[in-house]
Order: structure tokens, then C-alpha cells, then sequence
């Protein structure tokens, strides 16, 4: 028997067929049977579909050798104290080292410096953070780092000010509490060294609850630095197997705010702007700023991954990562990400898979590599909801336009098997693992790794063509795609 959410959105397709595709945009040409269709989803209430969307991104400097100003910035800003955090292994390098240099050049700007663990965050490491940070009367924040560095610092920040809240009283629902964030936060620069997470343009914050084997975060655009400083010598040093994986991040960033649900289609709308969530939908401003970023790292992240000592690449990727960055920052991501959170969290536990190439001595898949192992069953799935929107991302991976007659050819129905095996072949050119049983799951592990994404309402709600996430239809689905992403 077919799900209320599988009749709804067969309904809705019948009497909407002339309508725009993208995204299956609805009219109002059948008011009477959609009221019928909305009280038998929803009872007694009627939801209102959002109807605004905000853009909220940093500020950006982009340049070679542009962390030698960030001094001159915290003294611009008139810091009192400032809370420096990087990790263990770039705490070595050339970025670390000019940031402090920087830093030592201005006189009466007093620092601290935290060198975090290499690896992802847990809450285990934000809670020292965390911990570390109320010690002291930081008036601003310095990271010098990847993504986990970043995020660190934005966690820091938070909980300094709120100093008594508890971990959870931000992370997003229904994981943790999601409490909004009133108070003004603590000046953050952020200078990232990879070219991936884009989280010096985001107010989103990545955090492995090993208690629980999956990761989650807390997005609300008051964690945002104030100023990102893209210093294309920072990405310099990176291992090859690194710049993959976080290339591999710009470019799922980008496809999946591209491709998520408009902002007119989410619901609740808020009751008040500050409800308003980081993560809206699709939008006119985002979509400028994702399809620029994966045009760039379709033609960008090969000769990187061939050669990390090709200047060009690296810096239109750093480039890139801003840019996705600033497109899913307002539009959200969707079914990778929410499916990836799990295949690494549970890693640690089950496979205990190791990338080669990270220097890291724990079991790790790299965050790249567990958003790219579901990809291409996630955009075979979704390739209904926005056939233009899809025929546009596989007109990028083929290097042509919607226009070329390879394109225009391929029927709707057909959309979703090419961008499959476009995008696996474009994963095989990198070196990716093909699929989950490259990284030890099998299909024994299926139901658990559903388990694991299910709790990521933040981004499966904007995932499109999913009906309702937590009922019959959303679990069938996920599912599915999983068990399409074990082997290609």
C-alpha cells in the first residue's frame, strides 16, 4: 500500500504538470483537492511554506600571503585578548607561523594559543575547548586551520559566552535542545588551510557525539567569523589524499544546495526572523554562488589531485570552497551530508576504516570521502524533483551546457541513471572508494547506518522528493540508496 506522502506527491504531479520543473513549483489550480490533501497530511493545522530568505556570509579576504594582516586586523579591531587555535600539525607550518608572527609584530595584543588533537571534532575535544576558552577573558577568536579547526573555535566562542549552557543546548533538534543564540557573540577571523569545508563563510559547526556514533552540528549564522582571510599559500603543504577529500566537500556542497527544496517550499515559516534557520533552501543568491563552485571544482580538483603543486588549481579550489561555502551556508545541503554523518561516525566502531594518505593514527573516513560514497545513487534519486536543476549539474560534469545536444537528448526519466554513472566516473577518476563495501560496511550494516542518518533533520529536510523523513516512505528511501551505494 503506497504511503500518504507517495499519494500526496502523486496528486500533486498529476495536476501540476504545467508546471515549472523546477523543483515541481506548484500553482494553485486545484485550491479545493490540495486543502483536502493538506488537512489528511496534517490534521487540524495548517502549516505556512516560508516566503523569504536571508544571506548571511563573512567577510572575505582572498590573496597570496594575506595572513601576514590578520595583527593588523584583531588591532584594527581592538582586541584585548585573543584566543588562537590551530592543531598539532599545522601548529608546524608556514600558516601557524605567520599567523603568530602577525600576531608578535603588533604591540599590547596578548594571545593565548590552543593546539588541538589532529582529527575531526568530538564533543569530547569541544568540551576541552570549550573548558579552555571560559578560563580566560577572550574578547576575540583567531583559527588557523581546516574545518575541524574553525569549528572548534566557533564552539568555543558560543560557550564562552554562554557559559553556563550545556553542550547540547545548541546542537541542532532533535538531537540536542537547538536553542537560538541572542546573545552577540565574540569577533572570529578564521584562516582555513584547506580548500573544502568552506566554514570560514558559515555559521555551521561539525561535531563527531562519538557516545552515539554520528555526527551532527549547530547552525545559526550568529557563529559566522567576521572576517575569512584565503590565503592561497595556506593550502601549500597539504597531502594529496587531503586536497581530495576536501575537494570532494566543495563539490557535494555545491550539487546538494543547488538541488535541495526551494526556501518557498520549507516549512514551519518562523515567528520570528531570529528562528529563521542558517540552512533556507535553494535560492535565486545561493544558486549564483554553488553552480560557480562546481563548474570550478569540476575542471579544478583533477589537475589538483594529479599534481597539488599546481598553483592555478589550488587557488581557484580555495576560491571554490568560499564560494560553496557561501551558496550552502544559505541554502543548506541535503541527503549526502545527512547520510555521511553516520558511515563516519560509525567507523570508529565497525570498519575502522583508514584513508590512505592521512596521517591521522586512528581508523578515519576523511568527510569527502563519506559524502561522495552515496552520491551517486542520492542525485539518480533526486533527479525527478528538478530535472532542469539535475540536466544542469550534468551538463557541469560532461564540461558542456544544457544546450549541447548530449543533453538536450536525454529524456526526464533517463536524467537520473546518467548523473549516476557520470558521477561515478568522475569519483573513479579521483580515486575515491567505490562504494560502502570499499570502506568495510556490508549490507548487514544497512538498517544501522539508516538508523544514524534519520536523527539529521537539519539537512534531510531539505532534501528533495523525500516525503515525510521519519515516516514509512523516508526510511524506505534511505534505505534504498544506501543499498544502491554499498558497491558501483
Amino acid at each position: 500500500m503506497a504511503t500518504r506522502s507517495a499519494i500526496a506527491r502523486l496528486i500533486n504531479a498529476s495536476q501540476h504538470s504545467q508546471a515549472c520543473p523546477c523543483h515541481g513549483a506548484q500553482t494553485a489550480s486545484h485550491p479545493g483537492v490540495l486543502s483536502q490533501l493538506r488537512r489528511f497530511a496534517t490534521p487540524g493545522a495548517t502549516v505556512e511554506k516560508e516566503y523569504a530568505f536571508e544571506i548571511a556570509a563573512s567577510n572575505l579576504r582572498f590573496g597570496d600571503g594575506v595572513t601576514r594582516e590578520v595583527g593588523f586586523d584583531l588591532s584594527n579591531m581592538k582586541a584585548r585578548k585573543v584566543a588562537v587555535f590551530t592543531d598539532e600539525n599545522v601548529a608546524k607550518l608556514l600558516p601557524m607561523k605567520t599567523a603568530l608572527a602577525s600576531l608578535e609584530s603588533q604591540p599590547n595584543l596578548p594571545f593565548e594559543v590552543l593546539s588541538l588533537p589532529a582529527g575531526e571534532p568530538t564533543e569530547e575535544s569541544f568540551a576541552h575547548a570549550i573548558e579552555w576558552s571560559r578560563k580566560h577573558d577572550f574578547s576575540h577568536f583567531l583559527a588557523v586551520g581546516g574545518g575541524s579547526v574553525i569549528d572548534t573555535a566557533k564552539a568555543a566562542n558560543l560557550y564562552s559566552v554562554y557559559k553556563d549552557a550545556e553542550l547540547l543546548d545548541f546542537v541542532n533538534a532533535p538531537i540536542g535542545k537547538g536553542l537560538p543564540i541572542k546573545e552577540a557573540l565574540m569577533p572570529l577571523i578564521a584562516v582555513p588551510t584547506t580548500a573544502g569545508t568552506g566554514s570560514e563563510t558559515t555559521g555551521t559547526t561539525i561535531l563527531d557525539i562519538t557516545s552515539r556514533s554520528f555526527k551532527t552540528g549547530i547552525a545559526n549564522r550568529a557563529l559566522k567569523p567576521v572576517l575569512g582571510i584565503v590565503d592561497t599559500q595556506n593550502t601549500a603543504s597539504c597531502p594529496t589524499a587531503v586536497h581530495i577529500s576536501a575537494g570532494l566537500d566543495v563539490l557535494f556542497h555545491s550539487v546538494e544546495s543547488y538541488t535541495a527544496i526551494p526556501y518557498t517550499e520549507r516549512t514551519p515559516r518562523p515567528t520570528n526572523p531570529l528562528l529563521r534557520p542558517a540552512y533556507q533552501g535553494s535560492n535565486p543568491v545561493a544558486d549564483v554562488f554553488s553552480l560557480w563552485a562546481l563548474q570550478t571544482t569540476v575542471k579544478y580538483l583533477p589537475r589538483v589531485a594529479k599534481n597539488r603543486d599546481d598553483e592555478e588549481a589550488r587557488r581557484q579550489m580555495l576560491l571554490a570552497a568560499s564560494f560553496a561555502g557561501i551558496g550552502f551556508g544559505t541554502a543548506g545541503v541535503h541527503l549526502c551530508h545527512g547520510m555521511s554523518y553516520p558511515i563516519s561516525g560509525l567507523n570508529k566502531k565497525g570498519p575502522k576504516y583508514r584513508h590512505p594518505g592521512y596521517v591521522n593514527a586512528n581508523p578515519i573516513i576523511p568527510h569527502g570521502i563519506s559524502v561522495a560514497v552515496t552520491a551517486p545513487a542520492v542525485f539518480q534519486f533526486t533527479a525527478p524533483s528538478s530535472p532542469d536543476r539535475h540536466r544542469q549539474v550534468l551538463a557541469i560534469f560532461n564540461s558542456t551546457t544544457v544546450s549541447d545536444s548530449s543533453i538536450t537528448r536525454i529524456p526526464d526519466s533517463e536524467l537520473g541513471a546518467h548523473l549516476y554513472d557520470t558521477i561515478a566516473r568522475f569519483l573513479d577518476g579521483l580515486g575515491v572508494p567505490r562504494g560502502l563495501k570499499a570502506l568495510g560496511y556490508t549490507a548487514d550494516d544497512i538498517d544501522m547506518l539508516v538508523e544514524g542518518t534519520l536523527p539529521q533533520r537539519r539537512v534531510l529536510d531539505l532534501a528533495p522528493g523525500i516525503g515525510d523523513i521519519v515516516g514509512e516512505d523516508g526510511r524506505l528511501h534511505l534505505t534504498k540508496m544506501m543499498q544502491s551505494s554499498l558497491e558501483y
